[in-house]
Order: C-alpha cells, then structure tokens, then sequence
C-alpha cells in the first residue's frame, strides 16, 4: 500500500513539473519573439562568436602541446651536426615555436643577429595567426549590449507612439510591446555581450601563453647557437 501511494505521488508530482517547464519554454521563447528583428541580429552574433571561440580554442590549444624535451633533441642534433635530423623533427611536430625554430635551423652558418631575426619574423606570423578572429570577438562583446540599448530606446519610443496615438483611451497593453522589446533586447545583448567578452578574455590569455613558450624556445635556441660559435672560435 506505501509502494502505490509513492508511486501515485511521484506521477503527480512528475505530471505537475511537465507543463510548468513546457510553460516556461514557451514564455521563454515568446519573450525572446516580442524583442524583434534586433533578436535575430543578436542571435546571428551569438552563433559567431560561439564558432569564433570554439575554432581558436582549438587552434590556440593545439598551438600550446609541446614536447617538453623539443627544444633539447634540437639542440642536440645541432650539436652532432644532423642538421636534417633537426629539420625533420620540427617539422613531424608542426605548431609555432616548431616553425620558428625550423626557419633558425634553415639560416645556421649566417650571423646569429640575422638568425634570431628570421626566427622572431615566423614568430610574428604565428602569433597574427593565432590572435585570427579574436578582434571580431572583441567588437561582439562590445557591440552586441549596444544593439540591445539600440532596441531599449526603439521599444520606448513604440510605446510612446503608441500611448500618443491612443489618446485619452491609454491601455496598459498599448505599452507592453514597447517595453517588451525594450527590456528584451537589453536582456538579450547584455548576455552576448558578456559571453562574447569573457571568451575574448580567455582566449588572449591562452594566446599570451603561447607566445610565453614561443619566447623561452626562441631564447634556448638562440643560446644554442650561440655556444656552438663560441666553440667553432676557440678551436
């Protein structure tokens, strides 16, 4: 007898909570439809961003696994002369700082300035690829809360149009379009908005840490090239 009266709670409870959250699905949407055209555009920069972040997310990880004893092997195989060696090697890895140094171990026999300015050139690139995207992020995280204050200050001056044009006979459901879309969009740009923002944020960060590991290969590699010199002039 307590199992069926569970039991009989439990489907009560459960038929109660489906239409309340089919409910609430539905207000949702309903609201998002009473902010516009302008809902549209934030959802089409919502959707961008979202494809901007994950890519370079992607990207940028992918960009920062290196092996941890690259930079030695290199160096090692520079030491012992096995210069197609080096070059297979940063070629099999193929992220950034494998690149800048490919390009150092390509120009070994000239200068060592000239060197450490080829390999700070590919560095250059890399970084400008890696940083791809990441302004538009940024002009969504600032654009999208003004195109929600855009739609506040149209649904105010709906509702205005629409009180004037009632006259004396002013309904309370002559303004609630107006304010809809104008707390809507808000609503709707501020979320984009700030999304779009803290991935912005995120997404420099793991790039500023990238170019942290690109910058510490380049100093070892350099210092590499630069003790072999030394012992090519002492001997």
């Amino acid at each position: 007898m307590l199992t069926t009266f569970l039991q009989t709670s439990t489907d009560a409870v459960a038929a109660a909570v489906e239409p309340v959250t089919e409910e609430l699905s539905f207000s949702l949407l309903s609201l998002a439809s009473k902010g516009g055209w302008l809902m549209i555009v934030l959802l089409i920069l919502s959707i961008i961003a979202i494809y901007i972040f994950a890519e370079r997310f992607y990207s940028i990880r992918k960009a920062s696994r290196i092996d941890k004893n690259f930079i030695r092997d290199v160096n090692d195989y520079i030491l012992d002369g096995k210069k197609k060696s080096a070059l297979s090697l940063c070629k099999k890895s193929n992220t950034p700082v494998a690149k800048m140094i490919e390009k150092g171990i390509e120009r070994i026999g000239k200068p060592l300035a000239d060197v450490q300015a080829a390999v700070e050139n590919v560095g250059n690139i890399e970084v400008a690829k890696l940083e791809k995207g990441l302004p538009f992020l940024a002009t969504i995280a600032g654009g999208a809360p003004m195109i929600g204050f855009l739609g506040t200050v149209m649904g105010m001056i709906q509702a205005f149009f629409n009180m004037s044009q009632a006259g004396n006979n002013i309904d309370i459901t002559l303004l609630s379009g107006g304010i809809y879309t104008a707390m809507v969009t808000t609503v709707g740009g501020l979320i984009v908005g700030i999304l779009a923002y803290f991935g912005y944020n995120y997404l420099s960060s793991q790039v500023s840490n990238v170019i942290f590991k690109m910058e510490s290969a380049t100093i070892e590699f350099v210092d590499a090239l630069g003790s072999i010199e030394v012992k090519k002039n002492e001997e």
